[in-house]
């Protein structure tokens, strides 16, 4: 038997961008008339970056085909990969998904937040096949940024919305990290300034069995504590089930090596606490203020290290974000 993702999806693939309607990417403010005129740009089936509470993510109408498919050429991504849906509250999500009592739990505590949950999809959604990659789950999550919940209330819709970089480098935390990697791919980028969480949700499949699939804004001991019962793991795979699971991923151009005390010759280091470096992820080894500034600290020092550069990272304690914030290295750090 065929594997879902080898199934055949129900659209003329690849697309090419109508490179002329999106020739300049523009930037939107985050007042009302931004906010319009992302609704709009949406409406018509172009792309527009905006901020969540973890990074940037690249949305696109979940429902159109040509939205999402444009979505993973801007990106270049790989289209067995799935997508996040966005949505505005727990009301919305299950006219999509079915929750069991897991689900439910978990969202109840951590939504709006960096959680998103693995679900059975509801037949007649109206959501785009390619969003699931020829799936029956549906990855969704309801962020916590204000400007991420003003533009769904105004959208009025799904929005399919992976992070806002090409498929593999380093996720955006700053509306100009979006521009650095697809300015002239999409049509707008909503400048809501600075991330807070600064790494991707975690993910959860949640019933009938909870299966952590990706670490990530929500520590696992908190989601262990929620369901009184200890989260299964799952390692990367070929095909994910989930955004978020590739081997390498999150990379630099540089080449990364973790682990370090200190700088071998030519290497820019990244500290960490008491390893100090060229940067710092954190000076007091705080690990919220470490998984704010992970992203926009690998691509200082990416351009620091230069062309074939290195990269050499101070350890980081395995518990609470630190868990997110190794995974992230160690994907970055994945031969590619």
């Amino acid at each position: 038997m065929d594997a879902p993702w080898d199934k055949a999806i129900p659209f003329a693939w690849p697309i090419k961008l109508d490179a002329a309607s999106i020739a300049m990417t523009r930037t939107l403010a985050s007042d009302e008339t931004g906010i319009n005129q992302a609704a709009a740009l949406l409406e018509a089936g172009q792309l527009v970056a905006f901020p969540t509470e973890t990074v940037y993510g690249l949305g696109g109408d979940a429902r159109s085909d040509l939205a999402v498919a444009r979505i993973f050429e801007a990106k270049g991504r790989p289209s067995f990969n799935p997508l996040i849906v966005h949505l505005p509250d727990l009301a919305a999500v299950q006219s999509i998904a079915e929750m069991g009592p897991n689900a439910l739990a978990l969202a109840k505590a951590f939504w709006p937040g960096p959680l998103t949950l693995v679900l059975p999809q509801r037949e007649g959604t109206g959501l785009s096949p390619l969003v699931s990659a020829g799936l029956p789950t549906v990855a969704v999550r309801v962020p916590a940024h204000p400007l991420a919940q003003r533009l769904l209330r105004r959208f009025g819709g799904p929005i399919a919305a992976p992070s806002a970089n090409p498929s593999g480098r380093v996720s955006p935390t700053r509306a100009e990290h979006v521009l650095d990697g697809l300015s002239g791919r999409i049509a707008a980028v909503l400048d809501g300034g600075s991330c807070d969480v600064g790494l991707e949700s975690t993910i959860v499949q949640a019933d009938p069995v909870p299966v952590l699939l990706r670490p990530g804004g929500v520590p696992v001991e908190a989601i262990e504590k929620t369901l009184g019962q200890p989260l299964h793991m799952v390692g990367d795979v070929e095909r994910p089930t989930s955004p978020g699971q590739l081997a390498s991923h999150y990379a630099p151009e540089a080449r990364l090596r973790l682990g370090a005390t200190s700088a071998m010759a030519g290497e820019v280091l990244v500290g960490f606490g008491p390893v100090p470096g060229d940067l710092t992820l954190s000076a007091e080894g705080d690990l919220v203020e470490a998984a704010a500034n992970l992203f926009h600290t690998l691509r200082l020092a990416d351009r620091m290290a230069g062309s074939g550069g290195m990269i050499a990272v101070a350890p980081v304690p395995d518990h609470g974000l630190g868990r997110a914030i190794n995974d992230r290295l160690r994907r970055a750090a994945a031969p590619r």
